[in-house]
């Protein structure tokens, strides 16, 4: 058993940890040096010659990882994608991680970064963490241009009669900003444009972030951003960023950021880390084009969603699946004691005491997620993600728990011991991949928009089923007699819980999901639900983490995790 002081902090061990030079990591997976187009040392990008090259390979394999629903005791999603990536090359595969970049928002605010932890990390990871390669400020000047193209077509005549009280579009930025949610432009007189309300939205929810990370090419990319609608004329016909003409501006902006980011982990397993949109407000997996890139560069891909499979994993089956042509070939559900203990009552004060009724109360919202799994007809694996303070009947427990209910497991300690400690995982991910699977999606695109939500409320949350409001309902309509009601459907709800009510944790029962707006993202190629009270921007939590971080007299980074 480990103690916590065993480990110094995440920023401390990838500061003490050696990279090795890109092109050499790039060299690994079959890329020359002319393949990748370098922002430094240690990171890159991939040229859209290379992936245009490799596009005739073979697949590999595609693993991805999801969780139970997060709590304040942490899963450890991230870090178990980096361990079982490196643990799959320590057994000799030939392996590729493909992840989503960190938006600013969690990383300054409360949740932290998405670069992995302990030794199973990314490198580098403060620059991961920060500012990166800017694919997400290029969508965010692509997103804000759009706005101001919009305001500016408004004041100079409106040739297209854009309704301004029907735009739809807002302004984002990555950072969580509460008092930007609502506000109005234009004020000042005439000169300074049409007074009229907008808002901010954070950057990772913005649609032309889903439309990056679904396009196949730079040509799709510039037909989805031409799709998106913006808004509505006064005859309440939608406008779309077509109609204004702007779509090779917006596309000239992402040129640059559409190529997937190479980067590798502490045990130097290329990472390709490219993509960001939350699961909770967005579709939540990383960009088409580093999956399908990774596909063709290794025999096995080990890929994450974001938060529970509530979201991101629903999500990813559902739409980036068919995106992508390709379906996972195993799943990892990642669970750790402490959050099943929350999920079954117990405090997080006293997480550090042993409590084997909560703990078995808990897995109750573990089985919920397996369940759903299953219903796509997918192999799966659970990580016991390991941590210093489980007990050793807490996890004989979990053990036994899992072979009551024929749930193969692989116990979990990469955080701790790097890809060494996944090795048990990847071992039984290989067997659940050599059995083979029929995946089935969850619906039908040709369901109605009402039948699909409830397909999702009632299959992957437990839910009685959902319930609209009128704004809904008529949107509903709208949408059908527009010929959008064939898209699937990206809900927008609570990562805490199964429900749309964060503070049901473990598995609710005999509850209903609240639509209460539809928003059509046609460039993306989906319709968001919104459920409950979820924000599309975030807020700051009391004490930020942003409170604890500095650069030191040399510019290395502190208190970055």
């Amino acid at each position: 058993m480990t103690t916590k002081k065993t480990v110094p902090s995440d920023i401390e061990i990838a500061q003490q940890s050696s990279m090795q030079p890109i092109e050499l990591i790039a060299n690994g997976i079959g890329l020359k040096n002319d393949d990748i187009e370098q922002y430094g040392k240690y990171k890159a990008k991939i040229s859209f010659e290379a992936i245009e090259r490799v596009k005739t390979a073979q697949n590999g394999k595609l693993i991805l990882v999801t969780a139970i629903n997060p709590t304040a005791a942490g899963e450890g999603k991230s870090t178990v994608t980096v361990g079982l990536g490196d643990a799959l090359r320590k057994l000799g595969k030939n392996a590729i991680i493909a992840m989503r970049e960190p938006s600013l928002g969690p990383v300054m605010g409360v949740k932290g970064g998405a670069a992995g932890g302990g030794y199973a990390q990314v490198l580098p990871m403060e620059e991961i963490n920060l500012h990166f390669t800017g694919d997400i400020h290029a969508i965010t000047s692509a997103n804000n241009a759009l706005s101001a193209l919009i305001d500016n077509h408004i004041h100079q005549g409106n040739e297209l009669n854009i309704d301004p009280r029907r735009l739809i579009w807002k302004r984002v930025m990555d950072i969580n900003d509460r008092a930007l949610r609502n506000i109005v432009v234009g004020l000042g007189g005439p000169v300074q444009g049409v007074p009229r309300e907008d808002g901010f939205d954070i950057t990772v929810a913005s649609e032309i972030m889903a439309v990056l990370c679904l396009s196949s090419d730079l040509n799709d990319l510039k037909t989805r951003l031409s799709r998106i609608v913006v808004g509505y004329t006064y005859g309440k016909e939608p406008v779309t960023v077509g109609d204004l003409g702007v779509g090779g501006a917006l596309t000239l902006l992402l040129k640059d950021a559409l190529k997937p980011n190479l980067v590798q982990t502490i045990e130097q397993t290329p990472a390709l880390v490219h993509g960001g949109p939350f699961a909770n407000i967005a579709h939540g997996c990383n960009s088409a084009m580093a999956t399908k890139t990774a596909l063709k560069l290794a025999d096995y891909v080990v890929t994450e969603a974001g938060f529970g499979a509530d979201l991101g994993a629903e999500k990813f089956l559902n739409i980036k699946s068919k995106v992508i042509d390709k379906s996972p070939d195993a799943v990892v559900i990642v669970a750790t004691i402490r959050a099943l203990k929350m999920h079954g009552g117990q405090e997080k004060g006293s997480l550090i005491n042993e409590d084997l009724e909560a703990l078995e109360n808990g897995l109750e919202n573990l089985k919920k997620h397996i369940e759903t799994i299953q219903s796509f007809k997918l192999p799966f694996v659970i990580a016991i993600n390991r941590f210093y303070t489980d007990t050793q009947k807490e996890i004989e427990l979990l053990e036994n728990w899992c072979n009551m209910h024929q749930a193969p497991y692989g116990l979990t300690e990469v955080w701790e011991k790097g890809g060494d400690g996944g090795k048990e995982l990847a071992g039984e991910v290989l067997k659940a991949i050599e059995g083979g699977h029929s995946f089935t999606p969850l619906y039908s695109y040709e369901a109605t928009i009402s039948e699909k939500i409830n397909a999702i409320a009632k299959g992957v949350y437990g839910a009685n089923g959902a319930v609209f409001s009128s704004k809904a309902e008529k949107q509903m309509q709208q949408f059908e007699q527009l010929g959008w009601g064939k898209l699937p459907i990206c809900m927008a709800k609570t990562q805490y819980s199964l429900s749309d009510d964060a503070t049901l944790l473990g598995r609710p029962e005999n509850f209903t999901i609240q639509i209460r707006e539809l928003i059509p993202k046609l460039g993306a190629g989906f319709i968001v639900a919104l459920t409950g009270e979820v924000m599309t921007m975030p807020g700051l939590p009391k004490k930020p983490a942003a409170l604890k971080m500095d650069v030191n007299s040399k510019g290395k980074a502190e208190g970055l995790f």
